[in-house]
């Protein structure tokens, strides 16, 4: 089980963090988007749709999510 990193804040305005979306995202009103923003203690990720909703993950976990994506 997964354990909560006291490093990031409970609540975060995710409004004033800037947004990427993936290459792999399509276009229109009803696109399935994944977004991705940096902080200083995270990487988040956020469906487009649910906007106030996001995954934290440490650096390390991303980067091994990343590695391991691509050799997949």
């Amino acid at each position: 089980m997964a354990r909560r990193d006291d490093r990031l804040p409970r609540e975060t305005d995710f409004t004033r963090l800037k947004w990427v979306k993936s290459s792999q995202s399509t276009n229109g009103d009803k696109a399935n988007c994944v977004e991705v923003s940096g902080t200083p203690a995270a990487i988040l990720i956020r469906d487009s749709k649910v906007p106030s909703v996001a995954l934290g993950f440490t650096f390390a976990a991303w980067k091994a999510f990343l590695e391991h994506s691509r050799d997949h």
